[in-house]
Formats: C-alpha cells, structure tokens, sequence
C-alpha cells in the first residue's frame, strides 16, 4: 500500500491508527502466549484429563499470529483503500487465518497421536505423523480457497489426472509407501520393536516412514530396509506377543558329579542372577534340564528370562561366571573335552 503523504496528509493518522491497532495485537497475542497459557498450562497438569493440557500446549505460536490477523482485519476498518484492494485484502487475511488454524489442528491431531500411542507403550512412526498432518494442511488449504471464491474442483480434477501420471512413474516409492501403512496396520512390527530378518539383519526398530524402515542394530549402526522388502522378509519380532524372551545357557558337568546337587547349585545361582543383574525377570522360576550324555560330560540346559532381547548378554555374562565359582566351591567339575583311544597291536 502505497500512501501520498503530500496530497493525502490523513493518510498519515490513518496509517498510524492501524499501526498502532496491528502493533496492540501483537502485544496482546505475545502476552497471551507467555503469561496465560503458561498460567493455563499450570492449571491443567493437575486435572486428570490429557485433552486440556494438549489443547493449551498446542496454542504455543499460534495465539500471537491469530491476534495480528485479528488486529488488521480490524485495523482495515480505520484507513481508506480502493474497494477492490481492501476485498483482496480481507480475503488473504481470512486465508491466513484459516491456514493457522489449520496448523493448529494438525497440532492436537498429531499430538494425540503420539500421546495415545505412548499410553500404548509404543512410538509413534513418522509415516502415520507425517500422513495426518499432510492431509489436515490440504484440507484446510482447500477450505480457505473455497472460502474466497476459488472453485476447487477444477483443481480436484487436475489433481486426480496428475495423480495417475505421478503413480505410474513413482510406482516403486508408492509400493514403499503402502507396505509401510500394511506395516503399521497389522501391527506385527512396530516402533520401537526388535526384530530379525532372514537375511541375517537384526535391531531395534527406531521409525517407519514413507519410504523405509530405520533399524539400528546391537552395533550402534544403522539399516535402511524398504518397506516394501520389510514386508515381503521373513521376520522375527522378539517384542511379540510378549517382550520377556527365555535364555538357554548349555552347561556339562562331569558323570561322577552328584546331579541333584548340580541341578540345586545351578537353580541357587540363577535364581541370584535374576535377582541382581539389571534385565532379570525377578519373579521367573529359572529351570534346569539334562539332555545328553556327551563325550565327556552329562549336558544340561539352564533356563533363565529376560525382561528384553538386549538384556540377556549381560544375564548370561554373570550366570556363567557365577556358576563356574560356585561349582567350583561345591566340588562340581566342568570337564575338558576328553576320548578315549584304544590301540589293539597286531
């Protein structure tokens, strides 16, 4: 907005009232922001619902942008403008707020999301976020264009015609992207999950997203899987249906060892493990089984839980050192490996 200030000396008192008005609002949008949300926020932590502290939460940058808006459609009223200009401008402020509003809801949605999927014990995956927020930012686009008059089914139409030309040339990123949503929906993988694939590949699931899935294995590195061979491998999900995984520790005494009291020491000392090391699940009754006469020992198996996957080097670390001092103390011989030759002379 250009103003002549030689030939239109209102224009001056004009501009300074709206000025003043836009700048108000802003005070009052920036105050709001950093004293009563935080006064509310306060508030709604001691209520038991979530909802009214996500509502305030996601207020955060929005209040002050609403509030300018506000103030220039108001300040629009002070100041004298073509008809013309003054119904475009009415129109891209009504847009611009429409659209903050937009981002606003798609703050909750989103928010929701991965407060009902953590009240899961799960994580959220960045393709369900990403999705949900995309779509709310479209329609409330579409909605503010209906709002000024545009028509949108022209556009709807140009987007279902160009639609079908990007499917065909993006047909491998499109198959990533619903084998990731066939992922998520079935729930059979998910965030957070470690999993073993039959290519040897093993980790814990750190996201799923449009394209692929992050795995980040016991190493610290990184795997980038497409969804799409996600979906087709063969996998194993230790998380399922529980997180607890049982720890065969194998174990061979010698035959002249009393095997009551090696099953008893065995049991004694797994029972402490479980108890003391950190991963142990301390309310499992650990099992012990014999199973074969070896070459040179009676071999058993020694059953002990985990709370996950990863925690069971650390478990099976302390049982073995363990035991081998408290066989040891008890007179129970671990043997070494020994055959017997007989030799016939001619």
């Amino acid at each position: 907005m250009i103003i002549d200030v030689a030939n239109h000396p209102d224009r001056v008192k004009e501009l300074m009232i709206f000025s003043a008005i836009v700048a108000g609002g802003a005070l009052i949008g920036w105050l709001i922001e950093q004293i009563v949300l935080s006064k509310l926020l306060h508030l709604t932590s001691r209520t038991k619902w979530k909802g009214d502290d996500l509502i305030i939460q996601s207020l955060k940058g929005v209040v002050l942008p609403l509030f300018i808006l506000l103030a220039i459609h108001i300040g629009f009223n002070y100041v004298t403008l073509n008809p013309g200009l003054l119904d475009v401008l009415h129109k891209t402020v009504k847009v611009g707020a429409i659209l903050v509003f937009t981002i606003y809801l798609a703050r909750i949605v989103t928010r929701w999301i991965a407060g009902e999927t953590k009240e899961d014990k799960s994580v959220p995956s960045s393709i369900i976020l990403n999705s949900t927020r995309i779509t709310i930012i479209a329609v409330g686009f579409l909605i503010a264009l209906q709002s000024i008059g545009i028509s949108i089914t022209p556009l709807l139409t140009a987007l279902g015609v160009g639609g079908l030309a990007v499917a065909l040339a993006l047909q491998p990123t499109l198959s990533n992207f619903f084998s990731g949503l066939h992922i998520l929906a079935t729930k059979k993988v998910r965030v957070g999950d470690f999993i073993r694939l039959d290519t040897g590949i093993e980790g814990y699931v750190m996201d799923i997203s449009w394209r692929s899935t992050l795995v980040r294995q016991l190493a610290n590195n990184m795997v980038i899987i497409p969804n799409a061979k996600l979906a087709e491998a063969i996998v194993i999900n230790t998380h399922l249906p529980d997180k607890d995984i049982p720890v065969m520790v194998e174990v061979g005494v010698a035959y002249d060892s009393d095997l009551d009291l090696v099953e008893k020491v065995a049991i004694e000392t797994a029972q402490e493990i479980l108890k003391t090391v950190e991963g142990g699940v301390k309310s499992f009754d650990p099992a012990v089984r014999f199973h074969t006469f070896g070459e040179s020992s009676i071999n058993f198996t020694v059953i002990l839980r985990v709370h996950e996957y990863s925690q069971q080097f650390l478990v099976k670390h302390a049982f073995v050192k363990l035991l081998h001092k408290r066989f040891r103390e008890k007179g129970i011989e671990i043997p070494f490996p020994i055959r017997t030759i007989i030799t016939k002379t001619p």
